[in-house]
């Protein structure tokens, strides 16, 4: 099942080359991606100010995100593999702990935000539920950003 679509292949444009252009296109992509979670939370900050909508501690699933974002930024692809210059504190094996520790960081921001909308808004059909959904949707959102620079 692996490999069912090996064989399929888009056609190729070669009037552009966008291989020298992957990181500049992924960095836009990724902090395109990033201001449009933090401009929806924003948003609902801006709604909703009493805290029977929208309680303010939901910020902290948002920042907790944002520092595992920082932290999987922070570690380049040659000190995963250990082919980078210096071998820094802890060398590959601290590079491979701080970015376990990132994603850890990253999926349990979107873990929360999951709890927040259905346990806060969804199940007891609290109204009005936009806050429940913004906070989910920036927190997708920074983890797409996420996904698009590694």
């Amino acid at each position: 099942m692996a490999g069912c679509l090996d064989s399929f292949q888009l056609p190729r444009c070669d009037c552009i080359d966008y291989s020298e252009k992957r990181n500049t296109i992924s960095s836009i992509i990724g902090g395109g991606l990033f201001a449009i979670g933090w401009w929806i939370i924003i948003d609902v900050a801006a709604c909703y100010p009493s805290m029977s909508d929208f309680h303010q501690a939901y910020h902290v699933c948002g920042i907790i995100g944002t520092i595992s974002v920082f932290m999987i930024n922070a570690v380049s692809n040659g000190q995963i593999r250990g082919e980078s210059y210096t071998n820094g504190c802890l060398g590959q094996r601290g590079a491979r702990i701080w970015l376990f520790i990132g994603f850890l960081l990253g999926f349990a921001s979107l873990i929360t935000a999951c709890w927040i909308l259905f346990g806060g808004y969804i199940i007891p059909r609290k109204n009005p539920q936009w806050p429940g959904v913004g906070v989910f949707l920036q927190n997708a959102f920074i983890f797409l950003d996420r996904k698009s620079v590694v």
